[in-house]
């Protein structure tokens, strides 16, 4: 064993790269086999679901697949009332957002209840973009982008534990938690249940292709520590949602480049391996910046892996991208507003500042 580590120049990172590179080719490939829609869903999935052992993996996969099988069926059900106009669906959103995110940040299976929430959002969204399109369809092919990546991401995680992990183990991640009651993560999933429910509105007022992918931006970056939401939380989403411009713009330019350039498929599928390399790495090794690392990778598949490889060209990817950067656009104003609204006082006895719950 010791032999083997000094003659091949891997470690622990490098193996978890390699993974997720193996995961995402899988994934992509199992998509377009099955006839997913969204391919470059499938290969997310593929990237987010891999974790260092088989175990937590498969854990992680499946809270993913439970709480999008979830979100889907309550799209069915509820997506009906959204055609009554944004009014309906905002209020629609706002219910079923701010429960699951509240769970999400606080609950031991916050994964399934932020994909709840995720894929309500992103379909009730997708619905609305496309009146004509059927909501069943949509469903359908959502659970089957997670489920193909997910299937993708087992089987490279099982493979590499009775190989790679034998001489490069990972460090085994602690075991989650349910908080007690929080009321700093309820007035945190408030301010992101409300940028949510912004979106119809948003929509209707100008032209947003896959405007869904602003649900997805809100819900993601909303995602934060809990230790960091006492002062209000606008520092840890601002930090959050600047990581995630940076690693999209990265992670945009590299694709682009490689768009420009007219490469063959064969050539594209090696840049995604390199770009998902280059992104697990950096989300490895920048600890207090890792979500760089999360967002280069997405913009990179967002960007790189079409629905059809004939269709392989910037504007869908644009297109994309747009949507991610409106709900940026969305989200911070309503985090700032929420803090200067409930600012602290300052206090004259004894000189003292008192924060109010969301101050700073």
């Amino acid at each position: 064993m010791t032999a083997l580590r000094i003659r091949v120049p891997l470690d622990a990172r490098r193996v978890d790269a390699i993974e997720c590179v193996v995961s995402v080719l899988l994934a992509i490939a199992l998509a377009h086999w099955t006839g997913a829609r969204n391919i470059s869903w499938a290969a997310f999935s593929g990237y987010m679901v891999m974790r260092g052992h088989v175990s937590e993996t498969m854990l992680r996969g499946l809270l993913r697949i439970v709480g999008t099988v979830t979100g889907a069926a309550l799209a069915l059900l509820l997506v009906p009332w959204t055609a009554h106009g944004p009014v309906a669906m905002s209020l629609l959103l706002a219910l079923v957002t701010l429960p699951t995110l509240y769970a999400a940040l606080t609950a031991r299976r916050a994964y399934a209840w932020l994909f709840v929430a995720l894929t309500f959002a992103m379909v009730v969204l997708d619905a609305a973009e496309h009146p004509g399109a059927d909501v069943h369809a949509l469903v359908a092919t959502r659970v089957l982008e997670v489920a193909v990546g997910t299937l993708a991401c087992v089987m490279v995680s099982l493979a590499s534990t009775l190989t790679l992990r034998r001489w490069w183990p990972a460090a085994k991640a602690g075991r989650a938690t349910r908080q007690p009651w929080h009321p700093d993560a309820l007035r945190h999933a408030a301010q992101g249940t409300l940028a949510v429910a912004l979106l119809p509105w948003i929509a209707r007022a100008i032209d947003v292709p896959e405007i869904a992918q602003g649900a997805v931006t809100i819900l993601a970056v909303m995602m934060v520590p809990l230790k960091g939401l006492e002062a209000g939380g606008l520092r840890l989403v601002s930090a959050r949602l600047g990581q995630r411009v940076v690693g999209c713009v990265a992670g945009a330019g590299y694709a682009g480049v490689v768009l420009l350039l007219h490469v063959s498929a064969g050539v594209l599928l090696l840049a995604v391996a390199i770009g998902v390399a280059i992104g697990r790495m950096a989300e490895n090794g920048w600890r207090a910046r890792s979500y760089v690392g999360t967002q280069f990778v997405l913009a990179v598949l967002v960007t790189l892996v079409p629905d059809r490889v004939e269709d392989v060209a910037v504007a869908p990817a644009l297109a994309r991208l747009e949507g991610i950067a409106v709900g940026l656009a969305i989200l911070e104003p309503v985090v700032v507003a929420w803090h200067l609204i409930a600012r602290p006082r300052v206090s004259t006895a004894h000189g003292a500042v008192l924060s109010e719950p969301g101050g700073p």
